[in-house]
């Protein structure tokens, strides 16, 4: 929902530092699988209720991951590096809610469950669309910079990292903020099954079959 207006403001300090990081030889998939690393090591960090420690981590992991596309842009945009993109995306997504989970079970169990299940519907419904745009050429007018069509929806990028800080920053109450994003993110994921399914059941040729 903020993407379209948050993106252009970012675009130039991050073009800035790609164009450094291009001098120094450092490619976009470096700093893609850097940023992950980087990412993951909330797991431990959020186990061990090591919150301003994970923040940054989160934080570090999301500049990265709006600086290999920046880096991508100079050096060249691959499908190679769009799908490693996205798919350590996902994944450190969903490793968030497992950090709390594994910092305290009996109170955020269910709701980290929850989460990441939330996590599955916005994930398939933009993957799934991405294949069948892809099929028919279809280009994102929002996100033409995009390797794969961005489809957005009420819980996007920007949504997703002012989530995940704000886990960090007030732990005793994810239950609540997981729980109010889970919320966002099936309203996406139900707005995306529906506009997904009209766009392509208009562009798919119908098949008769005869007798």
């Amino acid at each position: 929902m903020l993407d379209t207006r948050l993106i252009p403001l970012t675009r130039p300090p991050l073009r800035w530092l790609a164009a450094r990081l291009d001098r120094l030889g450092i490619t976009a998939d470096q700093v893609t699988v850097g940023g992950f690393v980087i990412g993951m090591l909330c797991i431990p960090l959020l186990a061990l209720e090591w919150y301003v420690a994970a923040l940054v981590v989160i934080v570090l992991n999301r500049l990265s991951d709006g600086l290999d596309g920046a880096l991508a842009r100079i050096q060249g945009i691959s499908d190679s590096g769009g799908f490693l993109d996205i798919v350590l995306d996902f994944i450190f997504y969903n490793a968030v809610p497992f950090g709390f989970l594994l910092a305290n079970p009996e109170q955020n169990a269910f709701w980290s469950a929850l989460l990441m299940l939330s996590f599955v519907g916005t994930g398939t419904t933009f993957l799934a669309f991405a294949i069948m745009a892809n099929k028919y050429q279809l280009n994102s007018p929002d996100y033409p910079q995009k390797s794969l069509y961005y489809m957005g929806g009420l819980a996007e990028g920007t949504e997703t990292i002012v989530a995940l800080v704000l886990f960090c920053l007030f732990p005793q109450y994810f239950p609540w903020l997981a729980g109010l994003f889970a919320v966002m993110c099936w309203i996406t994921t139900a707005a995306r099954i529906r506009a997904g399914f009209t766009t392509l059941k208009a562009l798919s040729p119908r098949v008769r079959t005869v007798n």
